[in-house]
């Protein structure tokens, strides 16, 4: 099933939706509107006809200085179909995205890990807290703009050299170790 397919299936599901199919070389990918995320995501688990019934990651990109800054990106899978599929969700900096919890409760680890990394908030989530970084952490580490201020000197190692010899005996080492043991 291809993204055109997918799009026509959801049009006769989910009223005013207006979905676009996004270019990918793995999956069918859809961009679906922030305000009808969830009835999207209700539709897809609940139609026979597609059954993604797992929410396998969400995840996000950012796109700075691009607006919409974000897309959220949801993988979902259709274990009876053995199908997968990838929605696309544009979100600016001050405007968030709705949870899909009440579709797939695992969603609000994942949705916390996105709000952690890029500061992407998700509207309605219950418990929208770190979960990777310190509480105390300011900002968010994966958005373009994060300013990393590291400074380290190049390392360099020599690639690790032994002869033939040593070699052969480490090998012959191991071997008598093993067959001791």
């Amino acid at each position: 099933m291809d993204a055109p397919a997918i799009i026509n299936a959801l049009n006769s599901l989910v009223t005013d939706a207006v979905y676009e199919p996004g270019t990918s070389l793995d999956c069918p990918t859809l961009y679906v509107p922030a305000d009808r995320l969830v009835a999207t995501c209700a539709a897809l688990r609940d139609t026979e006809s597609l059954a993604f019934n797992v929410l396998v990651e969400v995840t996000a990109a950012d796109y700075f200085p691009r607006d919409p800054r974000f897309e959220v990106v949801y993988h979902l899978l259709s274990i009876t179909h053995r199908l997968r599929v990838r929605l696309k969700v544009r979100a600016t900096v001050s405007g968030g995205v709705p949870t899909v919890q009440g579709v797939w409760p695992a969603a609000g680890w994942l949705e916390r890990e996105v709000w952690d990394m890029f500061g992407v908030v998700f509207d309605g989530h219950p418990d929208l807290r770190r979960l990777l970084m310190p509480e105390d952490w300011e900002g968010h580490p994966q958005r373009k703009d994060y300013p990393v201020q590291i400074k380290k000197t190049v390392q360099t190692y020599e690639p690790l050299e032994i002869t033939e010899e040593e070699f052969r005996a480490n090998l012959e080492r191991d071997r008598t170790r093993r067959t001791t043991h």
